[in-house]
């Protein structure tokens, strides 16, 4: 039978059989996470040295813990770890990650279909071994990868391998921190969403003038990405508690960066949430955009297909919510403010904006433009006025 015991900050596990008696670290502080462990080992404990979760608990508890239950059922072939073993125990890993609030459920979500893949790619290889898996043939799941990438609608010529390749690098960076690998076989292909061909996508003016005439029922959900710039991770998510109609502001804390946003509310913004409000008559907690079809809470996949249903009615190609994120920024920026201001209100960093933003919008380089072209300059600087008395000639003493 196991029990859990916390000793000075950390929990441990007791177990006593008859005259057999062990007592191990759980390596963690967190109740709750102690608690699934001990639930584990006591599960693989009962069923024997066959029990599948042996793998996932070698890679879970301190080596001296572990090694001290599993010789008690006769574990052997202790220090040869699979590739299932690296996914059981990293699967675990973003639960207890998701459970402390240091990890979004979407983006779990993102790391699964990398995964996914991954599987696949493993399994007609028939690798099983994490040692087998070497950076030649990780080289060819990219390869491997990208080609399925590209039978996709909009694939945009695979550039999600960038963010694919940064996920398995995490991964098996988990295997090098718990000592199942010796050397990270993943080279990175650079930063997700830095690549620099690619810059900001802002709408021109004319494609908001014909995606506002052909928003119909899409038309709180055009207005909420126009004038807040939320990533669609955000939009789908806000509820009315974070609409205060009395400061006329959108506070929220994003999902990505958790970073808190206040945003001023734009006055047809403004008029549409009341109109929304009087109509459903929502609780705090309800959130703000519905499936118009439906009623039901609009999902980020929803919400993508109707921007890019709603763009095709306007004649505006490729209307994903992320543009409506770069016109605000780009609208922001020519209408005089900072990258800082623009920072503060995507909940984004100066970085960011800068590299993001600033060097790709056409506006902002024909400002400079005119501004190089206004005449004055170092050949020719602005005559001061001679009737000015600060550059009136001083007299000798």
């Amino acid at each position: 039978m196991l029990t859990l015991r916390k000793r000075g900050k950390s929990f441990h596990a007791d177990f006593l059989a008859g005259t057999t008696r062990l007592r191990g670290s759980l390596g963690t502080r967190n109740q709750d996470a102690a608690r699934r462990l001990t639930h584990k080992l006591e599960t693989a404990l009962s069923e024997g040295c066959d029990s599948a979760l042996w793998s996932e608990l070698r890679t879970l508890l301190p080596p001296s813990t572990f090694d001290r239950f599993a010789d008690v059922v006769g574990v052997t072939d202790k220090q040869v770890p699979t590739w299932r073993d690296l996914h059981g125990s990293f699967e675990t890993h973003m639960g207890q990650r998701i459970a402390i609030g240091k990890l979004q459920r979407s983006t779990a979500e993102r790391y699964r279909v990398t995964l996914r893949e991954l599987d696949t790619f493993l399994s007609e290889q028939k690798i099983h071994l994490l040692r087998d898996i070497t950076k030649p043939q990780i080289e060819n799941f990219k390869v491997w990868r990208t080609e399925r990438i590209k039978k996709q609608k909009n694939s945009r010529g695979a550039t999600g391998l960038v963010l694919d390749t940064a996920i398995v690098h995490r991964v098996f960076a988990f295997a090098l921190e718990n000592e199942m690998i010796a050397k990270n076989p993943v080279r990175m292909e650079g930063r997700p969403g830095e690549n620099p061909e690619n810059g900001a996508e802002p709408f021109a003016a004319n494609d908001l003038t014909n995606l506002r005439e052909h928003a119909a029922d899409d038309l709180l959900i055009f207005l909420l990405l126009r004038w807040t710039g939320f990533r669609g991770s955000d939009a789908v998510s806000v509820t009315w508690r974070e609409i205060h109609f009395d400061r006329k502001e959108i506070e929220r804390v994003t999902q990505k960066r958790r970073k808190r946003v206040i945003l001023p509310i734009q006055a047809e913004l403004l008029f549409a949430l009341e109109a929304e409000r009087e109509r459903r008559k929502p609780e705090p907690s309800d959130r703000v955009l519905v499936n118009p079809t439906t009623g039901k809470p609009l999902t980020r996949p929803r919400l993508y297909h109707r921007m890019l249903a709603l763009g095709k009615r306007a004649g505006v190609p490729d209307a994903h919510p992320h543009r409506f994120r770069d016109t605000l920024a780009v609208d922001m920026l020519m209408r005089g403010a900072s990258p800082y201001d623009v920072a503060k209100m995507l909940g984004d960093t100066i970085e960011t904006v800068e590299k993001h933003y600033t060097p790709f919008v056409r506006e902002l380089r024909e400002r400079v433009r005119i501004i190089l072209e206004s005449g004055a300059g170092l050949e020719n600087p602005p005559q001061i006025p001679s009737n000015n008395p600060q550059n009136a000639p001083k007299k000798p003493n």
